[in-house]
């Protein structure tokens, strides 16, 4: 229970980092609140480990995963996120976000080899309803998508992918090494990419705009990434990834709290949908059952 207690910590951060996101996009361009929450993260471990003198190793080999993992779970991510926040509301970003778990899921178990059990199917197929039935306020959804959330959408898939490569890094490293050097990495990756994009970009901001962008950078970036990261090793990349359904009740909440969006019963119910699918995967209202048989044929990442 306290491995799950943690990871609904982690959605209560990445779940409001959808509402900051809305907000400081109106202040900010997308490639530099990227670069500079990315910056922001890297200078803070930077520091810490200066203080501590515990710089972690780093491998060549480890670096072939660092590099994909910095490029795709950082650049890639950040930059289409915040992009598509600008013209997709909170609580769109955040079930297109939803869809990360079955997207996770199954390349675990194809990538992995980690089985799936039939309540976690069971309980990602609920979730997903609920969030469908969050954002169509009771009444439906649209297959199509506009420029915005294909942006969210590929951000989604980008942090699907780099789930993965952490989950193969905590194999031989500790989470908190993987978050330093990814986040070291990542800004190397990123500040470049937002001057050559961006030459004229503008940082005269209010100082709570600063602090909201550190602040949520912070919260999201570090604290909840340390938490993701350790409890990735405990229970694996399909499971955790499920909790990430969560976080369209997170955002209509926060977005009521903090912009006054309205909560409809649909939204309501769509997230009574998202909780129980939730519960039944990680099995808390289910008995254990025996996992379905891996795949013998599929690619490994240890190839």
């Amino acid at each position: 229970m306290k491995t799950y207690a943690l990871l609904l910590t982690c959605v209560l951060f990445w779940g409001s980092n959808f509402v900051f996101g809305t907000i400081l996009v109106q202040q900010f361009s997308p490639m530099a609140l990227s670069a500079v929450r990315l910056s922001f993260t890297a200078l803070f471990f930077i520091v810490v480990m200066l203080f501590t003198r515990r710089w972690p190793t780093l491998k060549m080999r480890d670096l072939l995963l660092f590099l994909p993992l910095g490029l795709i779970g950082t650049v890639v991510n950040q930059t289409a996120f915040f992009n598509g926040m600008q013209t997709t509301d909170a609580t769109t970003a955040a079930l297109v976000m939803s869809l990360a778990p079955i997207t996770t899921a199954y390349l675990a178990r194809w990538l992995l080899k980690e089985p799936l059990s039939k309540p976690m199917i069971t309980g990602s197929v609920a979730a997903l309803a609920g969030v469908f039935l969050v954002v169509g306020r009771g009444g439906g959804f649209s297959l199509s998508l506009s420029l915005g959330e294909i942006m969210i959408f590929i951000a989604m898939l980008s942090f699907a992918v780099s789930v993965i490569l952490v989950r193969k890094l905590t194999e031989r490293m500790e989470p908190l090494a993987i978050t330093i050097h990814a986040s070291w990495i990542g800004a190397v990756l990123q500040v470049p990419c937002a001057l050559l994009l961006e030459p004229s970009i503008r940082l005269s901001h209010s100082v709570w705009m600063w602090l909201l962008a550190v602040g949520s950078a912070l919260g999201s970036q570090v604290i909840a990434t340390l938490i993701w990261n350790r409890q990735l090793k405990e229970i694996g990349a399909g499971k955790s990834a499920v909790f990430l359904n969560l976080q369209p009740f997170v955002a209509m909440l926060v977005g009521f709290i903090l912009l006054g969006t309205k909560v409809t019963l649909g939204q309501l119910g769509g997230s009574l949908l998202i909780i129980g699918g939730v519960l039944i995967a990680s099995e808390v209202l289910v008995k254990k059952e025996p996992p379905l048989p891996v795949p013998k044929r599929g690619s490994d990442l240890n190839a």
